[in-house]
């Protein structure tokens, strides 16, 4: 309860001092003027007094006048409170030692100042009188006073030692029993105080305070209804303070009553210390609450307690909890209960606590901790506990309801009890899984094996063959993924999986990529007689049966399956279309296939297929004879697609059209632009042989051999040599032979660095390299086939090249390579390959408007998979964030969601959850949050940010407790981020800075 200041009460009674009337030789002086002094200061007229006393004292001729002039002056000035006034009183005690007004003079001065309320130096005064030359009147004024003076300095034992030589004095003995009491109340001593009260309590003027104090000490006795009466009679005249105080007493005596209804309105009305509430008060007000199933005004008060750490505030916590879940308030209520199960003061409320917690962790997720983390801990610290099997049941399917299955993996590899096999089974299947989409192939089967060996349940060992296929498919293991995918679908339980629908479509393609045509398009025609829903799978299965129909030389079932996907209009309606013109060409209908490559370049100017189209479209007007045709067709080729690698092959063929017409001037000008522009390419060297023939058919083998000198890569004397050394080296490259094949290309480049086949042998050399794991070796290599005219090598080495960069994180050197890449490429995956890696180096280099561009590109690509365009969101999203444009961020990240997997599905949720906290839409952005907890529990980082948000989504719906818990429990666990932690303890100090405002609870 409030202290009452020592200073509060006023000395209820003035006491005038007196002038006593001395018979003495004042009375019979002659002088005129000192008679009018004194009379005026009787009259109080104490400055036209002390005039008069100074200009008698200075003619006076005795001493006794002079020493009561002096006296009096002195008490004049103190009377009109001049500044020098002690200092004259001072000298009239030193310059007249022998006078008989000097103890007067102190208790005059004692008094007076006793009067005027100025304690401090009524005191200095008291003590310099002589208590022992006092009238027994005097003594007691003497002391009454000099102990209220103490009493008013706050020493009590003092005040007690003079107010007690008075408690039996008829003037002084009630005020000294008052004082006495309220030093005994002050001290604890409520018997003491009772009693001086009890005896002063009859008295009026005392009445209205002492039911303030007695009502207080009451309820500190205990004796609650006695404090409740005493404090509603007390109210009515008590001050606005007092009345704070009194509110509380009646309220906290309702309260332990247990009469909470009653209790509610006086809490209420508390003011608290100088405005401010600490966590008891707050604890009481809820409770009050709580106990009136008044839960929104439970948590309302139960939220403001902030940083308790006493048996207070883990009640607090723990009903807090329960009136959240009362109003289905869950994830508030895990952080209550969390809270109350970490602290010791109370063992069953521990307990309980630590048992919602474990249940609500399963129910909601939990972003502290692994939930199976979290029910094994409350297994192990309460194995007694009544709950137990329930708990038991939870863990065992936690493993997969929370999804963390990182976690839950490593727990389970710890704790290989026969009756957590399935659920290992489970928690391998599913982190199989989340590898798979991650990109970490090598772990992912691992994971979907260590799944088919449990065989604890015939659904999950299904899918685990078919996802372990799907990964050995990934790692170019095509016979073993076949072998995956039929051992899927002979399984009995093998039809019930989602999986199963499309596995036709796998086994084909794994057929597919081992070129068993044949078997790859029967099972490609299985795929579409039974699956029609998936449009974009349907197109790709006629295509593909097209394909293998077509290399297997059935051009009539080819052509039609080519016909299903030009109809279907889909992005690969273009290569559908080329692919069923040129088959007119096998069918022996090259007027047809003219008719339909020339409508091919009409209807897709922009496909890439557009220079091979030109070039077919030549050669078959050359097999037709229609030679000017085919020279214009070539003319166009070479001019549109400078770069294609039919360039070369085509200035060949102008070259032999002219050569077989007779046109040996014509046909040398292109067969020595083949030679000079596409040099040891095989159009290079079959240019020379052609020239040759001319050459010696008109007798000009002198200039034939000039020119030859001046090509680096003919030497005509070597050339069998060169031929043998090169064959015997590829021989051993077809028989897969790798450390044969790397030195016999490294001897012939040695011997032949500008030989015939140059450019084979540094291509093959690099590949066997690769091969075999050497893949920094091959980098020369490589570089040396890209570093040439363009041929059919350049897109491969630029691939490999850029692989290995990218892998050994060399990404200057990949930049260049990729921008190659990108510009040459004929294959799409390729060009999409190199635009989604430009992209990404961009971003990581700051260049964040290239980075956008690339991703962009690749966003407009059509075949892009979701994995690439979800990387290409995230970068724009990244980036737009990193230079501050939130609106484009917004749209990127919204994006995301609907496509990507894994981390950065994290990601893009948590963003989610960002952006409806900026709109101030934090019970949406809470939601956000509590699924990133349950879904993406493994992905920490965005989990730990994901709690900053949820705490500043708390705080901006005024629950300051949740927000300061959240903060508080990021600060200590997740210790790995940094700027998370510095994020957190910048809101968590600006939160506590706010709150202790109102709270006196609170450090800031």
């Amino acid at each position: 309860m409030r202290k009452i200041s020592w200073g509060y009460f006023f000395f209820f009674f003035i006491i005038t001092a007196t002038i006593s009337a001395q018979k003495s030789t004042i009375y019979t002086h002659d002088s005129k003027d000192f008679n009018k002094a004194v009379s005026l200061f009787k009259d109080a007229q104490y400055a036209s007094a002390q005039i008069i006393f100074n200009k008698v004292k200075e003619t006076a001729t005795t001493e006794e006048l002079k020493s009561d002039c002096a006296y009096y002056a002195a008490n004049c000035a103190i009377r009109t409170n001049q500044s020098n006034a002690d200092e004259l009183m001072e000298r009239f005690v030193s310059d007249y030692p022998t006078s008989v007004k000097q103890n007067q003079a102190y208790i005059e001065v004692a008094h007076y100042h006793f009067n005027q309320g100025n304690y401090p130096q009524a005191l200095q005064w008291f003590d310099k009188v002589d208590e022992s030359s006092l009238s027994r009147n005097d003594q007691n004024k003497f002391n009454f006073q000099k102990g209220y003076s103490f009493f008013n300095a706050k020493k009590k034992k003092e005040a007690a030692v003079y107010l007690n030589k008075v408690v039996n004095s008829a003037e002084y003995g009630s005020q000294a029993k008052y004082y006495l009491g309220f030093m005994a109340y002050e001290g604890d001593d409520y018997k003491r105080a009772t009693k001086y009260f009890d005896e002063v309590s009859g008295e009026e003027k005392y009445k209205e305070k002492l039911s303030y104090y007695q009502a207080d000490m009451n309820f500190k006795l205990g004796n609650f209804q006695k404090a409740i009466d005493l404090g509603e009679k007390a109210m009515a005249k008590s001050t606005v303070l007092e009345k704070s105080e009194l509110n509380k007493i009646i309220g906290e005596s309702y309260f332990n009553l247990n009469k909470y209804d009653k209790a509610i309105p006086y809490l209420v009305a508390y003011k608290g210390k100088k405005g401010r509430w600490n966590n008891t008060d707050f604890y009481q007000l809820g409770y009050a609450y709580y106990k009136q199933k008044d839960y929104e005004n439970a948590i309302s008060q139960f939220n403001k307690i902030i940083g308790g750490k006493d048996f207070v505030a883990q009640n607090a916590y723990y009903h807090l909890g329960e009136s959240y879940l009362n109003t289905d308030k869950k994830q508030q209520a895990l952080n209550a209960f969390k809270n109350a199960s970490e602290m010791e003061f109370d063992a069953a409320i521990q307990e309980d606590a630590s048992l919602n917690y474990a249940k609500l962790s399963y129910e909601l997720g939990n972003s502290y901790q692994s939930v199976p983390a979290v029910l094994q801990a409350f297994l192990k610290k309460y194995p007694d506990n009544a709950n137990r099997s329930e708990i038991e049941r939870l863990l065992i399917d936690s493993y997969i309801s929370s999804k963390n299955y990182k976690e839950a993996f490593a727990l389970l590899e710890k704790n290989k009890t026969p009756e957590n096999k399935l659920a290992y089974q489970k928690v391998t299947f599913y982190r199989g899984l989340e590898l798979y989409t991650d990109g970490n192939y090598p772990e992912a089967l691992k994971m979907f094996t260590k799944s088919i060996n449990e065989q604890k349940d015939a659904v999950f060992t299904a899918r685990a063959t078919f996802w372990k296929g799907e990964t050995e498919y990934v790692l170019n293991d095509f016979k073993e993924a076949l072998l995956s995918f039929k051992q899927f679908a002979g399984l009995a339980q093998g039809s019930t999986t989602p999986e199963y629908k499309n596995h036709n479509y796998n086994i084909a393609y794994a057929y597919f990529k081992l070129k068993e045509y044949d078997q790859a398009g029967n099972y490609f025609q299985s795929q579409i007689e039974k699956v029609k829903d998936n449009k974009a799978r349907l197109n790709d299965s006629y295509l593909r049966l097209a394909d293998c129909r077509f290399v297997t030389s059935k051009y009539g079932p080819a052509m039609d399956a080519y016909t299903k996907v030009i109809e279907s209009k889909s992005v690969d309606a273009d290569y559908a279309y080329f692919q069923k013109a040129i088959s007119y060409g096998f069918i022996s209908k090259n007027d047809k296939k003219i008719d339909e490559l020339n409508a091919f370049l009409q209807l897709y100017p922009k496909s890439a297929y557009c220079d091979d189209a030109l070039f077919e479209l030549g050669n078959t007007y050359v097999a037709e004879n229609k030679n000017d045709l085919a020279i214009k067709t070539y003319d166009r080729l070479n001019l549109e697609f400078k770069k294609s690698s039919f360039t070369s092959k085509s200035i060949l063929r102008q070259g032999l059209i002219y050569y077989n017409s007779d046109k040996d001037d014509q046909a040398l000008l292109k067969f020595k632009k083949v030679a000079a522009d596409f040099p040891r390419t095989p159009e290079a060297l079959e240019a020379v042989a052609t020239a040759r023939l001319i050459y010696v058919d008109n007798g000009r083998v002198d200039e034939y051999a000039n020119w030859v000198r001046t090509l680096d890569f003919v030497a005509v004397t070597d050339a069998e040599l060169d031929n043998d050394t090169y064959e015997a080296a590829e021989k051993q490259f077809q028989q897969n032979n790798i450390k044969q094949a790397i030195a016999g290309f490294s001897g012939y480049i040695s011997s032949f660095p500008r030989g015939i086949h140059a450019l084979h042998a540094n291509f093959y050399l690099a590949q066997s390299y690769f091969s075999e794991g050497s893949e920094s070796k091959s980098i020369p290599n490589y570089e040396y086939v890209v570093d040439q005219p363009r041929s059919e090598f350049t897109e491969q080495s630029l691939s490999r090249l850029a692989q290995i960069f990218l892998k050994n994180k060399e990404y200057n050197k990949a930049i260049p390579v990729l921008s190659r890449l990108e510009d040459e490429a004929d294959i799409s995956q390729n060009k999409t390959f190199a635009q989604s890696n430009l992209m990404k180096l961009y971003y990581d280099k700051k260049d964040y408007p290239n980075s956008v561009i690339y991703a962009e590109k690749v966003l407009m690509n059509p075949k892009t998979d979701d994995n690439v365009k979800s990387d290409a969101q995230i970068i724009i999203a990244r980036a737009a964030m990193q230079t501050g444009d939130e609106n484009k961020a917004r749209v990127a990240y919204a994006k995301v969601m609907t496509i990507a997997k894994g981390e950065l599905a994290a990601e893009a949720l948590y963003y989610d959850a960002y952006f409806k906290n900026k709109d101030e839409k934090f019970e949406a952005s809470n939601t956000a949050v509590q699924k990133l907890a349950k879904n993406y529990s493994s992905y920490k980082y965005f989990g730990a940010k994901g709690l900053v948000l949820m705490a500043k989504n708390f705080y901006g719906l005024k629950d300051s407790y949740q927000a300061t818990y959240i903060l508080e429990n990021v600060i200590q666990n997740f210790t790995d981020f940094p700027d998370v932690i510095s994020e957190a303890q910048t809101e968590l100090d600006a939160i506590k800075s706010e709150e202790s405002k109102t709270n006196s609870s609170i450090t800031k």
